[in-house]
């Protein structure tokens, strides 16, 4: 899990300025950031990106743990699995939650910038906030890596740590054309997917083991075989990365097969982003709008799909294939169009009130779920008794667990937002 965003508010991992909306104040799509007069917050950005961090803080609400007392209940089978992430090729629900951080981060990087150069900053300080905005996120991801570790646990492939990797290459990208974005955007999947493709797969009689893939695990076959679990480029990279830093024994592998060289496609998520924040913030009309990021959803759900069935190139969260890329990127697409069709075209906006408050203070929100969420609940056991979770009957006990956090966390929110205390990067 983890989190992104830069908007007016940063989410969990990563924005933190301001995010602006369109009606106000627009711009031609193909033209660079240029200082105007400060722009309204894009209500739907708002919204999705409170629905993200919901997810994210609500840990599933412990159904996965509720459906192994209904094995024989397809719909809590199916619930279960969209509350989890696959074990590698495919996608659940669970699996659209960093990517929407990703994908959100690019959409605000305009807004913030227009909101930034109103108020006459120069390239130069904006610059400087973006690396410093940077580091912050990278050493808040190995913080909070760490937090139950004997040691800093420099880890980098966590969504706060991805996103603030290659945001400095977005900031730079975000003052060139949507041409040239797309054409970097072109260059990082192509030039990636090559990468892997060039990389050499494992001789046989390799040892599968010793890379944390046991006999049972479901290994690729053919062409695709370049992207499986801990014997790829990004796995290889690690193997030598991660044993620069102190470590209590070298690092072998990742157990979830994360690769910290995820970031380079996690940027290409982060350029889709950008490229939905210029089309919003163009003087396109509205139905356009929301017609070209349905188009443009579809594209990228079918590109992705078909990469992945011809075995060009398996669509993999975990490592973040070009095929990921363009599969999640169509998802966020539509997610968007949804929340930009209501909350700013419709203007049905107090159904997202609940959204909005978290999205406004995504930053705060994944601190408390990451970092608080023990503390309430053993505070809420020591005053309310060990069985305090347990009144719907133990198969539900964590659910009753996880939305009792979720409700406290938000009414913390629901405070900061009254009182206009919002935490920023």
């Amino acid at each position: 899990m983890s989190p992104t965003l830069e908007a007016e508010r940063a989410t969990g991992a990563g924005e933190g300025d301001a995010a602006p909306i369109p009606l106000a104040e627009r711009s031609p799509i193909t033209a660079a950031p240029t200082a105007r007069p400060s722009p309204s917050r894009l209500a739907s950005l708002d919204a999705y990106r409170g629905f993200v961090m919901l997810l994210m803080a609500s840990d599933a609400l412990g159904v996965s743990l509720a459906a192994r007392h209904f094995k024989e209940s397809r719909v809590w089978q199916f619930l279960a699995y969209q509350c989890d992430h696959v074990q590698w090729v495919g996608c659940a629900l669970w699996d659209l939650i960093q990517p929407s951080f990703s994908f959100i981060v690019g959409v605000a990087m305009p807004y913030s910038l227009a909101s930034r150069r109103a108020r006459g900053q120069s390239f130069q300080r904006l610059l400087a906030h973006a690396l410093i905005r940077s580091l912050i996120l990278i050493a808040l991801g190995v913080f909070l890596r760490s937090m139950h570790s004997q040691r800093t646990n420099f880890t980098f492939e966590d969504t706060l740590t991805q996103i603030g990797l290659g945001y400095p290459f977005l900031f730079l990208l975000a003052w060139t054309r949507p041409r040239t974005q797309a054409l970097a955007l072109v260059g990082i999947l192509v030039g990636y997917w090559l990468a892997f493709a060039a990389f050499p797969m494992p001789r046989p009689g390799f040892d599968f083991a010793s890379v944390g893939v046991p006999e049972s695990w479901p290994r690729l076959n053919g062409f695709a075989a370049h992207w499986d679990k801990n014997t790829n480029l990004a796995a290889a990279v690690d193997r030598w990365f991660l044993n620069l830093f102190p470590r209590p024994k070298p690092f072998a592998f990742n157990g979830g097969g994360y690769q910290t060289l995820s970031f380079i496609p996690t940027l290409a998520t982060m350029i889709l982003g950008l490229l939905a924040g210029n089309l919003l913030r163009s003087d396109w009309r509205g139905a356009l709008k929301f017609l070209t990021f349905l188009i443009g959803g579809c594209a990228g759900l079918a590109g992705g799909y078909a990469l992945d069935h011809f075995g060009i190139c398996p669509s993999v969260k975990r490592i973040w294939t070009p095929a990921w890329v363009l599969f999640s990127g169509g998802w966020c697409c539509l997610l968007l169009a949804t929340f930009y069709l209501f909350c700013d075209m419709a203007g049905w906006r107090r159904w997202a009130f609940p959204l909005t408050v978290v999205g406004m203070n995504s930053i705060a929100m994944y601190l408390l779920a990451d970092g608080a969420r023990g503390f309430v609940v053993e505070s809420l056991r020591i005053h309310f008794g060990p069985n305090v979770f347990n009144f719907a009957g133990d198969a539900f006990a964590d659910m009753v667990k996880m939305t009792i956090c979720l409700i406290i966390f938000w009414l913390i929110l629901w405070w900061m937002y009254r009182r206009k205390i919002f935490l920023r990067i």
